[in-house]
Parts: structure tokens; C-alpha cells; sequence
């Protein structure tokens, strides 16, 4: 992990006031207290790069190291990273994807994904215990660790392609530029745009007809990456790597 995460219940006698500029301590076990431990190695004065869940980015100096904890003072000063200006809407990929999808989106800095159903989504998709929230939390917190970022993403499940389409998404993307993402159309993916943008994404295979009908209806522009068919995993960084480069 490239940053150590750190949540408000790590600091048990005060809050992390080092926002106002004064340390605090936050107390690590388990996961972190593993990785710091056997990766960092780090030991009584060394310092960390730390961030504040949802907070500022700083540094942690270590102060007490046991066998089962670490004691870091917390210094917080500088802002995370900016989110993209884009609400991404992914069809739901398969569950052994899914835990990699997420991870990569919150790496590069979406803040708002809504996972949605498609023609081509199988129905057992929707059974995965990696949907329930706390294990999308965790592939979250993974993404946040490796792009060294805190802004928690928010995620929603939407199990019904129509009703969202058509009732939920005019009001979800109004005033942004629509892309769904196609590999049967004639126009390629802009590049660098500075608009905020809503980008649809579509399982193996890509989207039925309907569906890109339903999505062209409601403003969306189908761009494409070239002749060759993406894995969701591959499309996904290319497709915000050409959008949104050096962002």
C-alpha cells in the first residue's frame, strides 16, 4: 500500500485534530499493522505517508511498535488528490472481475459508479457476496492504499436497465457530456475533455441494441476504443486514461 488509511476509530483518546495542525496518535492492528510491519518494516522513527479516510494527506511518525499494534503520531496537510469530473454507469461485471474493476476505478479517481443490469449481465451476477457493501468497501479502501487517495467513492446498485434509464439517469448526468461506450459505432473516444462527463460501459460483448437505443435516447453518444473487444477491466482504464490523461 502506498498509503496507510486511516479511519477516525484508529484514534482512541482524541479525534485526528492534526488537520488543525496539532498531532494526534491512531493505533493500528491487524491488516495494516501486518503490512506496515512486513513491508514498510518500519520501527520507532521512522515516518509514514498517511491519509485520513474522507480527510487530508500527511505523515505518520512512528512512536510505539509491538507485536500486535503500531503507534503512529499524525501530522494531516494537504489535500487528496481531485476526483474526475465523470459519474461512470457499469453494467455489473462478473464476479471474479468485479473485485479488479473496482479497485481500478477508485484508483483513478471515480467518486461516483453506479452498477447497473444489462441483457448480457447474468442474473447469478447479482447473488456475489462481493456486492454486499462492506465487501465493495474493502475493494475501495484497496484503491484508495494504491492511488494515495481518501475520498471514499460512492457506489449504488441499480438491479433494473429500464427504470434507470429512463427515470433515474436524465437527472444523474444533466448538464454533462454522455458517452456510452460501443464497439459498433463510427466515432472513437474523444480525447482529454474537459467537460464533466456520465460514461456508460457495457458487459463482454458490450450492450444489446435496446439498451444503446435506451441509452441514445437519453442524450448518450456511442463511442468506441478500436476493432478490438476489451475485457470491462482493460476498456475501463483505457477508456479514462484517453478521456481524462494526466487526471
Amino acid at each position: 500500500m502506498n498509503l496507510i488509511l486511516l479511519e477516525p476509530g484508529d484514534f482512541p483518546e482524541a479525534g485526528p485534530s492534526g488537520e488543525a495542525g496539532a498531532p494526534a496518535v491512531a493505533t493500528l492492528r491487524e491488516r495494516r499493522f501486518q503490512h506496515i510491519a512486513e513491508v514498510h518494516r518500519a520501527n520507532v522513527g521512522d515516518t509514514l505517508k498517511v491519509g485520513l479516510l474522507d480527510g487530508q494527506i500527511g505523515e505518520g511518525l512512528v512512536v510505539e511498535r509491538s507485536d500486535t499494534h503500531i503507534t503512529l503520531e499524525v501530522s494531516l496537510h494537504r489535500a487528496p488528490p481531485p476526483p474526475l469530473p465523470l459519474t461512470l454507469i457499469l453494467a455489473l461485471p462478473r464476479p471474479k472481475m468485479l473485485k479488479r474493476t473496482i479497485q481500478h476505478a477508485t484508483a483513478l479517481g471515480v467518486k461516483k459508479l453506479y452498477l447497473i443490469n444489462a441483457y448480457r449481465v447474468e442474473k447469478s451476477y447479482w447473488q456475489s457476496p462481493w456486492l454486499a457493501e462492506g465487501k465493495l468497501r474493502e475493494q475501495c479502501v484497496l484503491g484508495l492504499e494504491q492511488a494515495v487517495d481518501t475520498a471514499m467513492p460512492q457506489i449504488e446498485l441499480r438491479k433494473r436497465f429500464k427504470p434507470f434509464v429512463e427515470d433515474e439517469l436524465p437527472e444523474i448526468a444533466a448538464g454533462s457530456r454522455k458517452l456510452v461506450a460501443h464497439p459498433v459505432t463510427d466515432t472513437p473516444c474523444p480525447v482529454d475533455i474537459p467537460d464533466q462527463t456520465t460514461l456508460a460501459v457495457g458487459p463482454e460483448g458490450g450492450f444489446i441494441p435496446y439498451e444503446v437505443e435506451r441509452l441514445q435516447e437519453a442524450g448518450f453518444e456511442s463511442v468506441h476504443l478500436g476493432p478490438r473487444i476489451l475485457r470491462v477491466e482493460t476498456a475501463l482504464p483505457v477508456l479514462l486514461a484517453r478521456l481524462f490523461p494526466g487526471r
